[in-house]
């Protein structure tokens, strides 16, 4: 049973350091996912990448180290703290910043999706694509992984794939879509690898 949090607006820093605070983190791979590897090693050139709602960042510190120019975001200060003790050298890479407001300090060839989208409130849904579609530029991509599976409640907040597709289908190409296994308990049997290119 998850523990008793106090905050429950999923919209507010706090809800999340409560999360980060007490180790409650189910979403957390504690790695480098196999896809994102794969993707990476497939790309042959560094390609500038913003991830924004990074939690503890592994993926960050782990593109660092090959090279490629990367920016990782989150707006809660403990999910930060947690990421710069663990990126140790490369904590750099990680700042604490609201991702709509925030402007990176590059133009992003990829932004990253590693549970944000599934992380933000329904509502803020729209506003996530707007924002998307203003970060990358035509041919820019939005990659990662997608928890593709309508839930009553979260979070996670599931999408379906036909709003997932409602909701991106207006600025962006869906260019792969696969079933992730094995996955992290909260997203298994519906997270997906999808790469979205920007119109």
């Amino acid at each position: 049973m998850p523990p008793d949090f106090k905050h429950r607006d999923p919209a507010s820093a706090a809800f999340w350091d409560e999360r980060f605070d007490r180790d409650f983190t189910p979403w957390d791979a504690r790695g480098v996912p196999a896809a994102l590897k794969t993707f990476v090693s497939a790309e042959g050139t560094l390609r500038a990448t913003l991830i924004p709602g990074c939690g503890a960042a592994h993926e960050a510190g782990w593109l660092d180290a090959r090279g490629w120019p990367v920016c990782a975001i989150d707006f809660s200060p403990s999910a930060v703290a947690q990421a710069r003790e663990l990126l140790g050298t490369r904590a750099e890479v990680v700042m604490q910043a609201d991702f709509f407001a925030f402007t990176p300090p590059f133009v992003p060839e990829i932004v990253y999706e590693r549970a944000f989208l599934c992380a933000l409130p329904r509502t803020l849904w729209p506003a996530y694509a707007a924002r998307m579609a203003e970060l990358l530029p035509p041919g820019g991509r939005l990659a990662g992984f997608f928890f593709v599976r309508e839930t009553p409640g979260g979070p996670p907040f599931g999408i379906s794939p036909d709003a997932l597709q409602a909701l991106l289908g207006p600025a962006f190409v869906c260019e792969a879509d696969e079933a992730v296994t094995p996955s992290v308990p909260v997203f298994e049997g519906g997270e997906r690898w999808m790469v979205w290119r920007r119109r």
